[in-house]
Order: C-alpha cells, then sequence, then structure tokens
C-alpha cells in the first residue's frame, strides 16, 4: 500500500502507530489468555521457538528478496563510502552500544531495574548492535534519494558479513560483560535466521529472473508478500508483549530506561557516519544511505535472538522490542536532518554534487 508521495507505504509510514496497537493487544490477550502465550512459549526445539522462527522467515524474506549477491561487484565504485559503513557497523556500532548499555543499564540506572535482569537488559541491547538493517534501509534510502546500486551492494556485503561475523561478534560482547554464552543455541540462530532465509531468497529470486520479464515477476513477486513481512512482525510483538505485559504495566519506567542507550546510539551512528563520509568526500546521496545503513539495527535478528538464547520473557527480548519502538521515528528524523543538510555538505571541495552521483530514474535493476 503505497502513500501518494510514493515514498513510503501508509503501512510503513504509521509502523510507529502499529507497533503501540500490537502492544496494547498483546499485554491484553496476556491477561485474558495466560495459558495459550504457555502454551506457544512450549513450541521449542534445541531453545529455538519454533512460531517465532516461522513468523521471523516471513519477516525477512521479502527483505531478502531484494538482495542481489551479485551487487557485491559493485561496491568498488563507492569504496569510500562502503568503507565509512563497514567501519561504523562493525567496529564502532556493536562496541558502543555495549559500553552504553554497561553504563546506563549496568550502574547510572541499576538502582531502578529489576537486579535479575540487567545482564539480560544489556545482552538485549548488545544483540540489537550487532547486525545492521537489511530491511527498511532500502526505504530511508528512497526518502533521501540515495544511490541505489550503493545501498543493495552495501546492504548485500553486510549480509555475507552477517553470516561469519554475528556469532563471533556477539559471543565476544556477551561475555566481555560477564553474560554466559550458550554457543549452540547462537550458532543455530544464525543458521536459521540468517543462512538459511538468504539462501533460500537468492535461489527464489534466481528462479524468478530466469523467466520472461523476470525483473517484472520479481517486483510483482516482492510487493504481493511484503504484508506478509509486516504481519509476522506485528505478530511476533503481539506475542512478546503477552509474555511481558505485566511487567511493562507495573513498571513503565523501564521502557523509558532501556530507550535512552538505544537512542543515543542510532544518532551517535548516524552522525559518525555522516561526518566520515564528509570528510573522506563521499557524494551526499551515499552518505545518507550510509549513514542510516551505520546507524540501523536489524530488530527481527535480534528480537529471535534474544528468545532463542534467553527466553521470551526475558530483559533480552523486552530491550529488543524498544528497540523496534522507537526506531522508525528516529530513522525518520534522520532521514530529515540529512536532506536538509544537503547544501552544507555539498559545499566541501571535492565532494560530487548530487545530480552527478544520482541523476533521476536511475533503478536497481538497471544493468
Amino acid at each position: 500500500m503505497k502513500d501518494k508521495s510514493g515514498g513510503m507505504g501508509l503501512f510503513e509510514r504509521y509502523l510507529t502507530l502499529w507497533v503501540l496497537l500490537c502492544i496494547a493487544v498483546g499485554i491484553g490477550l496476556g491477561y485474558v489468555f495466560p495459558g495459550l502465550f504457555q502454551t506457544v512459549g512450549r513450541l521449542e526445539v534445541a531453545n529455538i521457538n519454533l512460531p517465532v522462527a516461522l513468523l521471523v522467515w516471513l519477516m525477512i524474506t521479502p527483505m531478502l528478496l531484494k538482495i542481489d549477491l551479485r551487487a557485491l561487484k559493485g561496491v568498488r565504485k563507492h569504496w569510500r563510502g562502503v568503507g565509512v559503513t563497514l567501519f561504523v557497523n562493525w567496529g564502532i556500532k556493536p562496541f558502543s552500544m555495549a559500553l552504553l548499555g554497561w553504563l546506563f543499564i549496568g550502574v547510572l540506572f541499576r538502582d531502578w531495574l529489576p537486579a535479575d535482569q540487567i545482564d539480560s537488559y544489556i545482552a538485549g541491547l548488545i544483540l540489537l548492535a550487532a547486525a545492521p538493517c537489511t530491511a527498511m534501509v532500502f526505504v530511508w534510502s528512497h526518502l533521501m534519494r540515495g544511490e541505489p546500486h550503493f545501498t543493495l551492494s552495501q546492504v548485500a556485503l553486510n549480509d555475507v558479513i552477517m553470516v561469519f561475523a554475528f556469532a563471533p561478534l556477539v559471543g565476544l560482547l556477551l561475555g566481555l560483560s560477564a553474560i554466559t554464552v550458550p554457543w549452540d543455541t547462537l550458532l543455530l540462530s544464525v543458521l536459521l535466521y540468517i543462512v538459511t532465509p538468504l539462501v533460500f531468497a537468492s535461489l527464489w529470486r534466481r528462479a524468478l529472473l530466469r523467466k520472461e520479464h523476470g525483473y517484472a515477476r520479481l517486483d510483482h513477486t516482492i510487493k504481493r508478500i511484503q504484508p506478509l513481512s509486516l504481519g509476522a512482525l506485528l505478530a511476533t510483538l503481539v506475542l512478546l508483549f503477552g509474555f511481558q505485559g505485566e511487567q511493562i504495566i507495573s513498571a513503565p519506567l523501564i521502557i523509558a530506561l532501556l530507550a535512552v542507550p538505544i537512542l543515543i546510539q542510532v544518532l551517535f551512528n548516524a552522525g559518525a557516519a555522516y561526518l566520515l563520509n564528509r570528510a573522506v568526500r563521499s557524494p551526499h546521496c551515499v552518505a545518507g544511505p550510509s549513514a542510516l545503513i551505520g546507524a540501523s539495527n536489524f530488530f527481527e535478528l535480534a528480537v529471535a535472538t534474544a528468545i532463542a538464547l534467553f527466553g521470551f520473557k526475558s530483559g533480552a527480548a523486552l530491550a529488543t522490542v524498544v528497540g523496534v519502538l522507537i526506531e522508525v521515528p528516529v530513522m525518520l528524523l534522520a532521514v530529515a536532518v540529512v536532506n536538509r543538510t544537503r547544501g552544507w555538505y555539498e559545499r566541501k571541495p571535492g565532494v560530487e554534487p548530487h545530480e552527478q552521483c544520482c541523476p533521476p530514474g536511475v533503478h536497481l535493476h538497471s544493468r
């Protein structure tokens, strides 16, 4: 469903509203049907909740269908922007979140939080920041007229890196935070939530493109299944808040306190990526998507992994859901700032003008 501006679907534009409604529905259903949620929570194999696994696959498969892994060969064209984004995504963001989590949750806010959930909250924040966003990045890039081939190649590169780096990075940061790492469940989560859907989506994409009018078929397929993705996200939130409802009602302050390090982390990393791109003279149409890829989080993966590692009722699961709640409005704010500062950005000598970097009519499928 698209709005008249063509920039973002009506459903995506009001995603925060739908999230709030799902929170209310989840809390209400959790009180009315507690046995139902307990039954769903017991449907697991090797600590992997099967309904959540299904919902995560439905969430991310339509998004991964957009990724052409052959676009990796295009990373050389905008190597400065790629380098900045990789540095922020993998060298700054996870470690800065671990530091912010320890500082705010482990020290400054400790007296206002349940003592037995402190480590779990920090673990949830680490999981939230350990992988860059794959899905909504395309929306943010479109809203700022970002260079589409850069966005596509950067997301494809991040997806490949996630396959190998997510588990070791999470294990390292959880270990530094003195949190026990269940490696078997963590590695199984990577297999289920990254490798399997990425391979499946790549094979499906290839099959569609082999047919006549392949790109048209691909676009049509993505549009048809996109509502399933958003519906699965909201259904997951209903499940989560069905388990977390009592805690939220009794202590809403926890939500506000968890939001503080997440908000600081998103704004800090977006600003760092934007300024670093300007310092190395990347075009504005590359710097904008780079800043938002550098700041946004792969919350679908974070939520699923938090449930697998720590359970539905854990502080880690709650922390990742708070990330979902605040990310959309914060990223829209970042889009507005990037768009309004384009004139200032391009006044730096050596920066390629937007019209040369990203002329009108450029499409993701152009070859």
